[in-house]
């Protein structure tokens, strides 16, 4: 099983009412949410882990992950709200407004963090669960528990309007990098966190932090691909754009399930000779992001759409 640990939330999607109005309508998300989903589709055994609510959103959320095929068992149940995100459109481009206070994934504590099974062979972590307390905490010191015994990959999954506190968020990524077998970053998101540069170089400072491989997306351009021995480029799919809402995520879920296919969820293999392995990840990463971009919200392929 691939377990992905992090937020899941209502996107509230900008629509018009049959009247003319303004309106927002409910659809399930959440970064590493959409990634356990797109793991799902995909054919990966994937499982999640998150603290999810017994409200109305909750039980649409947990009906979604069993719709795709992802276990939620590990999950947290309790009756605080869900957390809701609402999504304003520009050009395709997705910017949110979050309402996280006292929510059931918000208030996730270390001590709630159960223990994970045998079956678990790989552990993805990020989103906007990192930067926030106390659930930034509780998946920090998951990662930090498992990640000798387990392969772990984590996407931050930048929203710096999210950050309250850059220089504990910082330390807490660098604590999470130097664990991490994979990290996944948007080219945005490599600027962020190592400053002015070109990819290859700032990519290989992440990697100088102690990952195995780092993953960069370039939006329309494509996706890079990182090894202390090697450079992978491919270039991104020509589609129509109807939005770019959750397409990073479903990158995430192509890598973990391309290293799922060749069998090489193990340390060791991920420390080898991995040119082509890189090419797999970034090819399938490439493929479904292109077909979630091509429709409305987050809504990863299955594996026979990409047949």
């Amino acid at each position: 099983m691939i377990l992905s640990c992090g937020e899941a939330l209502i996107d509230m999607l900008p629509r018009e009412s049959a009247q003319g109005e303004p309106a927002f309508a409910p659809y399930p998300g959440g970064a590493v949410f959409n990634t356990a989903i797109a793991l799902g589709r995909l054919g990966a055994r994937s499982g999640f882990l998150s603290g999810l609510s017994e409200d109305l959103f909750g039980q649409m959320l947990v009906h979604s992950l069993s719709d795709s095929g992802v276990d939620a068992g590990l999950s947290v149940r309790s009756d605080r709200p869900t957390t809701l995100a609402f999504v304003t459109l520009t050009d395709g481009h997705a910017s949110y407004a979050f309402y996280d206070e006292n929510t059931a994934g918000r208030m996730l504590k270390i001590e709630d963090m159960p223990a994970i099974p045998a079956e678990v062979k790989a552990m993805f972590f990020g989103g906007i669960s990192l930067p926030v307390e106390p659930c930034g905490a509780a998946y920090e010191a998951l990662m930090l528990r498992e990640a000798e015994s387990r392969v772990t990959m984590i996407d931050p999954n930048i929203r710096p309007g999210f950050i309250r506190d850059e220089t504990a968020y910082r330390a807490r990524l660098e604590r999470m990098f130097a664990v991490a077998d994979i990290v996944k970053v948007s080219d945005e998101d490599l600027r962020w966190i190592e400053g002015p540069g070109t990819i290859a170089d700032l990519a290989r400072g992440l990697l100088a932090k102690g990952p195995k491989l780092v993953f960069v997306t370039e939006g329309a351009t494509g996706a890079h691909g990182f090894s202390k021995h090697c450079e992978v480029f491919v270039p991104a799919r020509k589609v129509e754009v109807i939005d770019t809402v959750g397409a990073g995520d479903t990158f995430n879920a192509g890598v973990l399930a391309a290293l799922d296919r060749a069998d090489a969820l193990d340390k060791r293999k991920l420390a080898g000779d991995e040119e082509e392995l890189i090419s797999d990840c970034l090819k399938l990463g490439v493929a479904a992001a292109a077909v979630v971009v091509s429709r409305a919200g987050a809504n990863p392929p299955w594996s026979d759409e990409l047949a």
